[in-house]
């Protein structure tokens, strides 16, 4: 069985490493499966793409269509042409789309048009908020998509009210299985935290890189002010999205943030784990943020991730500088830490279910 798998950012190389570590266990075992890889390079900076392959040991891409970016409907566009030809060639079985970028998209919507079965990673998120990119995507993906694989039992009850069953696995949350892996990994001696000159539990770790955030001016603004009202040291790797916003707004950085360059999966796990509270408007980072045990604050209005809302370790802050602030200061570490996402073996179930499924997908 032949399967490709399109991935093109960051949480999608993140997402990619445990499954192709799996597909390969059980090639080894004689299982005729084999993957081939499609990068878009919808992430192209090597310190959003290259570390990553090297960290995780992900196979190198047998394709890299360096589309680069763009305007949602400019870069899907080239996408989908460019995976359309790849696909013409080698002939998958299946394909797999990870998450809700647009290379999700693309590769859906070309595995579709050619009737190839499609299996969708991280299926039945909602946001319930379609001004989000991300959201069309994730919805389109999901209603194209023959396997649904899906990390929470809410994710498998949305999917439900939109009349999808067939198909659908419940096999947990898959970045369970990297932070799993990358946690012993890191080394102690790590010398991140005395490069940029701070200390466990003295700093809060900020990351900003949605759309609705780096797209709105305003958006943007309210966090940056809240950054400068705050007392305590930010350390703040800047999305390269990020930064040209920042360079148009001519943002002048106070004393108490560092921006840095992005930095590889394990410096970036090591430094969430040594934060004193994280400020996100990413969705794997309030989800790692969770299973390290360090209170998050998400700066949005809504989250995919309601359980750990629920749970009191992550809180919607919105975008008004005087929330964030607040919040930052009363947001108290829960006592209860109940299990959420899986058992960190997501990647297994993946594909023992796409080994068993097989050409009758």
């Amino acid at each position: 069985m032949k399967i490709l798998s399109i991935i093109g950012a960051r949480p999608q190389f993140i997402k990619a490493a445990p499954i192709s570590h799996a597909i390969l266990n059980r090639k080894n075992e004689g299982s005729g499966l084999r993957e081939i890889i499609v990068h878009t390079g919808q992430h192209y900076d090597s310190n959003m793409s290259e570390i990553f392959f090297q960290e995780l040991e992900i196979p190198y891409p047998h394709y890299n269509l360096g589309v680069g970016s763009g305007s949602h409907g400019c870069q899907t566009g080239r996408m989908l042409e460019k995976i359309e030809e790849v696909l013409l060639v080698e002939k998958p079985d299946c394909v797999i789309v990870y998450g809700d970028t647009n290379s999700t998209l693309a590769g859906a919507l070309a595995a579709s048009k050619l009737n190839i079965k499609i299996a969708h990673v991280e299926a039945g998120l909602r946001s319930f908020n379609r001004q989000m990119p991300e959201e069309i995507n994730r919805i389109v993906a999901d209603h194209l998509a023959d396997l649904l694989f899906c990390p929470s039992q809410s994710a498998v009850d949305i999917l439900g009210q939109e009349g999808i069953s067939h198909g659908v696995h419940l096999v947990g949350d898959i970045m369970a299985d990297s932070l799993a892996i990358a946690l012993t990994q890191i080394d102690p001696r790590s010398q991140i935290m005395k490069r940029f000159g701070i200390q466990n539990q003295s700093y809060l770790l900020a990351t900003i890189h949605r759309a609705e955030n780096t797209d709105q001016p305003e958006n943007l603004k309210a966090i940056l002010t809240a950054f400068q009202f705050l007392k305590e040291p930010i350390l703040f790797p800047v999305h390269p999205r990020t930064r040209n916003t920042l360079e148009k707004l001519e943002y002048s950085c106070p004393a108490n943030v560092k921006m840095i360059d992005p930095v590889g999966y394990l410096d970036m796990v090591q430094l969430e784990k040594g934060a004193r509270m994280i400020l996100t408007d990413s969705g794997g980072i309030q989800k790692e943020a969770y299973w390290l045990g360090v209170p998050c604050l998400t700066l949005r209005n809504e989250t995919e991730w309601g359980e750990t809302i629920k749970s009191g370790w992550n809180q919607l802050v919105g975008l008004e500088a005087d929330k964030i602030i607040r919040a930052i200061y009363s947001l108290a570490r829960p006592e209860a830490h109940p299990n959420l996402y899986g058992d960190g073996h997501a990647a297994e179930r993946i594909v023992r279910i796409l080994t068993e499924s097989g050409n009758s997908i």
